[in-house]
This record gives C-alpha cells, sequence and structure tokens, in this order.
C-alpha cells in the first residue's frame, strides 16, 4: 500500500483537517510464549486487542484502489490551548473508517500529559472515570492488559507526580515516555532492581500480574492484596514469598498466601528467584528499584508502527478498533488517535493502515496501544468529559490506564 501522504486528495483533506502532511521491519517476542496476560490469539505483529477477539480480515484490494476515494471532517475544535480534537470519516475499497485524532503541544508550558491509572493496580477503570478522576481535558486508553483476571497491565507505567506503578525488566517494554526534561520518547523502557543481602537476586518485575520464570516479583501496597500463586502461573513448587516491612524481613515461606492486603514489599520468587529469597534471613532487607533513564512518565504497548520516520509493522491482515501514541517532531506535538472499528460505520484499521495513518499525520515516532473495545477517546465538551468515539462494545469497558492530557 503507498504512503497515502503522497496522493493530492489526503493533502487536501489534512488541509481541511488543519492537521498537517518508507520501509518495513519485524519482530517477535519469546517472552510472550510465558506471558499468562497476552490473548490466545496474535497476529504477525503481537496481539491486537487484549479481549484477544479475531477481526475481520481486510478485502485484498489493488494498491491504486486502496486509495481514500472520500474523506469527509466531522468535528474540529480547540479543547484548550495547545490541544486540539479533529474527527473525520473516510472510505477506500475497503470500507468506510472513522477516526479520531488529539493533536497535544509539548511546548505549551500550561498542559501536562500523565499516566492515569485506578487506585490499585490489579483494578480497572473505564477511561471517562479515569480522566475525571485527574480532573483531565482529554484521555485515551493505554497499555494492554490481564483482562478477566487481574486486571493488571502487562508493561510499565509511571506517572510523574505519582511515580512507578508497575514495571518489568523485559518483554513488554516498548513504550511511550517523557525524560525528566519532558522530552516525549518512543523506545524501551526497563526495570532495574536489586536487593543488596543478595547480589545475585534479579527483580524481574514490580507489581506485574505474573512473575517472570527464574525471577523475583515485588509487590507494594498499590498492587492491592497478595496475588498468591496467580503471579507464579499456578506453579507451587520452588516459588517463595518474603514480607519486608520497615527494611527487615518479617516472614519466609515456602507457601504463597493470596488475598491479604500488602504491608510493606512482598517478594515472590520462582525457581532460582525462590532459592535466592530461601537465602534472607530475618532481618535487614534492603530492596531497591528503578526505571532505566528514569523517565518521568511511562505507558507501554504492543508494537512500535513508526521507528524514526520507518514504518515497523507488517500485519496488513485483521482489522480492529486501534489507539495509538505518535510524536510530531515538526511540530513538537504528542498525536493521539482512535480508529473506531467493528461496526458498521468503521471497519477498524490493519497494523500496517495504523501505521501508515499515523506517518500520515506526522508522526516521525509512533506506538499501538490496546485495541478492541478497549479503544476509547474522551475529551471536554459543553464544559464536561464527554466520550468521542464510538467504542466496539457498545459501552464503555474497564481499562487498566490511560493517556490524560490535564493542565499543570
Amino acid at each position: 500500500m503507498l504512503p497515502r501522504s503522497r496522493t493530492p486528495l489526503l493533502a487536501l483533506a489534512l488541509v481541511l483537517a488543519g492537521l498537517g502532511a518508507p520501509a518495513v521491519a519485524d519482530s517477535t517476542d519469546p517472552a510472550r510464549r510465558v506471558d499468562p496476560g497476552l490473548p490466545a490469539h496474535a497476529g504477525a505483529d503481537g496481539p491486537h486487542s487484549s479481549d484477544g477477539v479475531r477481526g475481520r480480515l481486510a478485502p485484498r484490494v489493488r494498491a491504486y484502489d486502496d486509495e481514500p476515494s472520500t474523506r469527509v471532517v466531522l468535528e474540529k475544535r480547540r479543547i484548550a490551548p495547545g490541544v486540539r480534537y479533529t474527527s473525520w470519516s473516510e472510505t477506500d475499497a475497503r470500507g468506510p473508517v472513522r477516526a479520531h485524532l488529539l493533536s497535544v503541544d509539548l511546548d505549551e508550558r500550561s498542559l501536562r500529559l500523565d499516566y492515569a491509572s485506578p487506585t490499585t493496580v490489579a483494578s480497572t477503570d473505564d477511561v471517562l472515570d479515569l480522566a475525571r478522576a485527574r480532573g483531565a481535558l482529554a484521555a485515551v486508553n493505554g497499555d494492554f492488559f490481564d483482562i478477566g483476571r487481574t486486571g493488571a497491565p502487562l508493561g510499565v507505567g509511571r506517572s510523574a507526580p505519582r511515580g512507578l506503578f508497575n514495571g518489568r525488566a523485559s518483554g513488554w517494554n516498548s513504550a511511550f515516555f517523557l525524560t525528566r526534561k519532558g522530552r516525549a520518547q518512543v523506545g524501551e523502557v526497563n526495570l532495574r532492581g536489586k536487593i543488596a543481602e543478595r547480589p545475585g537476586a534479579e527483580i524481574t518485575n514490580f507489581n506485574s500480574h505474573f512473575v517472570a520464570p527464574g525471577g523475583i516479583g515485588v509487590y507494594t501496597s498499590r498492587w492491592g492484596s497478595s496475588p498468591g500463586y496467580a503471579a507464579t502461573q499456578g506453579q507451587q513448587k520452588d516459588v517463595r514469598m518474603v514480607v519486608v516491612r520497615d527494611g527487615r524481613v518479617v516472614a519466609n515461606r515456602a507457601r504463597l498466601r493470596p488475598g491479604k492486603p500488602v504491608r510493606g514489599l512482598v517478594l515472590i520468587g520462582r525457581g532460582e528467584g525462590a532459592k535466592q529469597l530461601r537465602k534472607l534471613r530475618t532481618g535487614p532487607a534492603t530492596v531497591r528499584w528503578s526505571l532505566r533513564g528514569r523517565p518521568s512518565m511511562v505507558i507501554t504497548g504492543s508494537k512500535f508502527l513508526i521507528d524514526d520516520g520507518v514504518i515497523q509493522v507488517v500485519d496488513d491482515a485483521e482489522m480492529h478498533p486501534r489507539t495509538a501514541i505518535g510524536i510530531d517532531r515538526d511540530t513538537n506535538e504528542v498525536l493521539l488517535l482512535v480508529v473506531d472499528g467493528r461496526q458498521s460505520t468503521s471497519r477498524g484499521h490493519t497494523m500496517v493502515e495504523l501505521a501508515h495513518m499515523m506517518m500520515d499525520l506526522g508522526a516521525d515516532e509512533a506506538l499501538n496501544l490496546d485495541g478492541g473495545g478497549s479503544s476509547t477517546m474522551v475529551a471536554r465538551e459543553d464544559g464536561s468529559l464527554q466520550v468521542q468515539n464510538s467504542p466496539s462494545d457498545g459501552s464503555l469497558r474497564p481499562v487498566a490506564n490511560g493517556v490524560v492530557v490535564t493542565r499543570r
């Protein structure tokens, strides 16, 4: 499929919408094979949505028939200084699509882009409530999550004012983040952690929906209640739980006890991680963790759509509702895009189509966030937050987190 930005029709449409106007690669993540939070069904570029629903296959079309035949701007308005909302519909040989864009100017000093989460990591809430709780101007859904089980996000989540919510050393680390100086970036963000008294122990997870085999997971009060054997994927042998309070080990046992509120830190080890934890005696325990590069805000997704102007995805088969976040280096704007899908008025996008749309909108880097019934955009309208898109479930799905735009 040719980049749509090369067609006069698109250029005209972008001017009307006020939006402004490659090569391909692929990778697979071996950690996904042991990650219980991922849906069993995934395409060439990983899962499309947390719900695991198979999407309708995109009809085969000739390249020159794949260009939009009609495009209509439905709405365009300023939400606040530096924040613009635009929606449009278009139809091509594959069918109709409806899209929604939030453009956030990072040069507008009154704005803050941040991570939003429910009070506890192991819980969910809909995007509208997440945005209301933060007094947001606008928001979209965020990371894929352990749907139907813990509800926890799969990767890394950090809020600038509230700190780290969840993280992992490897396996689901493709992220959009803000540096300590507020510069928007797309790249890998990894957890690192150590137990000073056990130099050989490796902390692989922080408030994660599971602990990596051979690793150690740290759980704080932000997680909620102790996860028990859910954190070890049902493994009951060669596991260990250590409770640390006020910098001291107060319990070290081979049985995992679920359902109790986390007070202090709960460390859960599997395999080699359990062996290391077994050697922690009653007494001092210094547990430290951080994110590599020390970003101020982080949210992860499944796959980089665009990296340094190059499209990274190859899956042009399944059409789904989509959410993406990208960076326009020319304007220093963050682009938050939601494409409706699974309905007659909007067929959704494949991963390749999503990447092309983000590129057409000006993104130099972009990340795919959770899609399907999770795809939601809310924004201020007539003095209150309202849902802007058409969620495919017919109602708002509770999700693990989101990206919010707030006033400083």
